[in-house]
């Protein structure tokens, strides 16, 4: 018996400290082709390469071939907004200790560019600099990584299908160069490391493990130096684009990625976060901070809507990530929680009506009205001496503190719900501009 415990304490040891899984998204088209594995996020700070892979999971459609997407594989490390809080994980494939935090992900993603079905292998980066051939600066360089496709070697020549790995992103090059850039200096180079003979770091990578393992590998570096994410997201895409384009991979998306002010809204759509599944929060323009957020005082369930989004639990507060963005700080005001699936009447803009039940968003145009209901209810940004339960009360955007708004644009207000001092939910009620 003591045997065991021991055995059982060490693995709890070893696991005690590691990294958060990561989830890869698979996309198939309804036509067979080739399959391309995109992984972005493996250094924490750099937000290029995790929020054009989310850009793929969320907003691309395959039609042929198959896209499989992990938007981030070192998420403690994004959210923590440095290149690896765990030491670098792109030096770790070539060996990793079982006790290494980042060893459960670093063997998953071995495995999955293992996988038969998997042809070619994107690893998104931001990179310092600008690359060059030649010297022209300390930011324009052949030492500089930024604007550049990776290779580590020319060929795989044991490869038919997609091993000649120079003449595949030069092609990704010219193509991107071509009619692409948001500036001329933002134009792509092709950097051949020569890992196998010049670069002992490079041969600790994931491009470098998969070429041994005879997988075409490539890593997309936009530069640190274009201090604009929405510009490193595009040069992203455009490249992915370009390699489904090589591997006869047909897909759609629903925006035009040659519009840079609809991209830029995009990025920044960080979805909602629904709390117990009966508060619902829109992050996109959310304040910094919220107060109050009726929550229990342990086992809150967070449920976000986009691939990036992350909660963080800091000194008795919840703070929300989207990427290595803080979105908002949640500080909990603390309640027995019950559920319930009862329906609430809302009348909105003095029409009949409408049901609907907690944690869903509610858009009003110019008033509403909580019916009456066993509730005692609680309007954020309103009160009226003597009143103890806002419903029955016709309430305008005017009747609003703007100050206890959910949102900066100061459109989103909370309407809480409680019975026998018990909290049940809440509904947002969003004002149209």
């Amino acid at each position: 018996m003591k045997f065991f415990t021991l055995i059982l304490f060490l693995i709890t040891s070893i696991y005690a400290n590691t990294n958060k899984d990561f989830t890869i998204y698979k996309k198939e088209g309804n036509e067979k082709s080739h399959t391309l594995l995109v992984i972005g996020g493996i250094h924490g700070d750099e937000p290029g390469g995790y929020f054009a892979p989310a850009f793929l999971e969320k907003y691309y459609k395959i039609k042929k071939g198959s896209l499989w997407i992990a938007p981030s594989v070192n998420i403690d490390s994004m959210i923590a907004n440095q290149r690896g809080i765990y030491k670098d994980m792109n030096r770790k494939f070539s060996n990793i200790d079982k006790s290494d935090p980042d060893y459960k992900n670093v063997q998953k993603i071995k495995e999955i560019i293992l996988d038969k079905k998997v042809d070619l292998v994107l690893n998104l980066h931001d990179g310092h600099g600008f690359y060059r051939q030649t010297y022209e600066n300390a930011i324009f360089n052949p030492r500089a990584w930024g604007q550049a496709t990776i290779i580590d070697q020319e060929k795989i020549h044991s490869l038919d299908k997609f091993g000649n790995l120079d003449e595949i992103a030069s092609m990704v090059r010219d193509n991107l160069n071509k009619n692409m850039l948001f500036k001329d200096y933002h134009s792509f180079g092709v950097k051949n490391t020569e890992t196998q003979y010049k670069d002992e770091q490079q041969q600790l990578s994931l491009t470098f493990f998969a070429v041994t393992n005879d997988k075409p590998a490539f890593a997309i570096e936009t530069s640190k130096n274009i201090s604009d994410l929405t510009e490193k997201v595009v040069y992203q895409l455009k490249s992915i684009e370009e390699f489904m384009k090589i591997m006869d991979i047909e897909f759609e998306r629903d925006f035009d990625i040659n519009s840079y002010e609809d991209v830029k809204k995009l990025v920044f759509d960080f979805g909602t976060v629904s709390i117990n599944n009966n508060i619902k929060l829109d992050l996109s323009d959310i304040r910094k901070v919220l107060r109050f957020v009726p929550m229990q005082k342990d086992n809150n369930d967070f449920t976000f809507n986009h691939t990036l989004a992350n909660m963080k639990y800091v000194n008795g507060s919840y703070q929300i990530y989207v990427g290595n963005i803080l979105v908002t700080t949640l500080f909990p005001q603390y309640f027995d929680i019950k559920n319930s699936t009862e329906t609430i009447k809302i009348e909105v803009d003095n029409n009949k009506a409408i049901d609907t039940t907690f944690g869903n968003i509610v858009e009003v145009t110019d008033s509403f009205k909580i019916l009456k209901s066993d509730f005692r209810v609680n309007v954020i940004g309103f009160s009226k001496t003597g009143v103890d339960s806002e419903d029955g009360i016709l309430l305008k955007k005017s009747d609003m503190v703007d100050s206890f708004s959910i949102d900066n644009n100061k459109q989103y207000y909370r309407v809480e719900f409680y019975k026998d001092n018990n909290f049940y939910g809440m509904i947002t009620i969003k004002f149209k501009k």
